[in-house]
């Protein structure tokens, strides 16, 4: 198949239909929980310097990692103050993490075959001030 705006795409078919593969887009790895909220309506709170870093953008779907307990649940992302280094989990998911967690936040997306085979994802790293870190 060729698009109108570039070179010939490659698609996977199943059964005669599109298949897309689901697959990590961009993570911020081994934040620190820096508080939490029970009684808001739901989210996660994350420094919108860190947003802009891993291009995650806010009320974007966005699925938390608990290093320390083991914790897997799904919110989405809310903007805070650039450069404060707030991880604040908000409501329900106030109950699966503790001030002072590591955590990895990450995004994920579809990609045809062509997107997959060149995929990079985006990998924030952080100091613990939550803070971009170069490696």
């Amino acid at each position: 198949m060729r698009g109108d705006d570039g070179p010939p795409r490659i698609f996977l078919m199943v059964n005669d239909r599109l298949m897309l593969r689901t697959a990590l887009r961009a993570k911020i790895h081994r934040a620190i929980v820096t508080e939490t909220h029970l009684h808001y309506e739901g989210s996660v709170t994350v420094d919108s310097a860190l947003l802009e870093a891993a291009d995650i953008r806010e009320f974007e779907q966005v699925h938390i990692y608990d290093v320390n307990n083991g914790a897997r649940f799904v919110t989405y992302a809310i903007a805070g103050p650039a450069n404060s280094g707030v991880i604040c989990m908000n409501g329900a998911g106030a109950r699966l993490v503790a001030t002072g967690d590591l955590i990895i936040i990450c995004s994920y997306a579809q990609y045809d075959e062509a997107e997959f085979r060149n995929l990079k994802p985006r990998v924030v790293l952080v100091d613990p001030e939550n803070r971009v870190t170069i490696p």
